[in-house]
């Protein structure tokens, strides 16, 4: 288990953010039994269980990447019931509309100004969205402007992206700056298990602490 699925190598691999909508648009019908079969999802159920520690159930959330909704249908589980998607594929998002969890969806380009009103939600989580060639750290001061003051911020990040890229940057100085504050970095673990075990990703969780 070593090389790093085809398909995620594809999606990687998109030019710019209108190819990565179209690769993921193609994607959208087998992404969930690929990910299941294939990869070995592990993120979507860490993810949610590291959430649901910090937010109540009561909330009113915004899954960011929403993808076909894997991440939906275990904060479901958990007992969240007021949740909207947003990304960056329609027909992603077609798919998870199919499971019926979800209030609104949202087609945004992060790193980009959203058309979503300030402090429009109680928590935000991004699930696979902060890697190389999808959204860029400039992508958190648009979700911190969504995020109510002591809102909750919770998203995977790639070990090695975190490394090579400005994120570290980018959060230490949102930090500093008084936007939010580190509550938990998980320790690092492999997100697809079943293909490879050379790709970590840690969980982050930020509380908005923004004015």
């Amino acid at each position: 288990m070593s090389e790093i699925p085809q398909q995620a190598e594809w999606v990687y691999s998109a030019p710019n953010l209108k190819e990565l909508a179209a690769r993921y648009d193609q994607w959208a019908k087998d992404y969930d039994r690929d990910l299941t079969e294939l990869f070995g999802k592990t993120t979507p159920q860490k993810i949610a269980k590291v959430f649901a520690k910090y937010v109540p159930t009561k909330s009113k959330i915004l899954d960011v990447g929403v993808g076909t909704g894997l991440v939906g249908e275990f904060l479901n589980q958990h007992g969240y019931h007021h949740l909207d998607g947003l990304d960056i594929s329609l027909k992603m998002m077609a798919e998870a509309r199919k499971k019926n969890i979800y209030t609104a969806f949202y087609q945004e380009e992060l790193g980009q100004p959203l058309r979503l009103e300030t402090n429009s939600y109680q928590a935000v989580i991004a699930k696979g969205v902060f890697t190389a060639g999808h959204a860029p750290s400039s992508a958190f001061d648009e979700l911190i402007r969504i995020t109510v003051p002591a809102g909750m911020l919770v998203f995977s990040l790639r070990s090695d992206y975190y490394r090579t890229s400005n994120f570290r940057e980018k959060q230490d100085a949102l930090e500093a700056t008084g936007h939010w504050k580190l509550v938990e970095k998980t320790d690092p673990f492999v997100i697809w298990p079943k293909a490879t075990e050379e790709i970590l990703c840690n969980i982050w969780v930020y509380r908005v602490t923004k004015f």
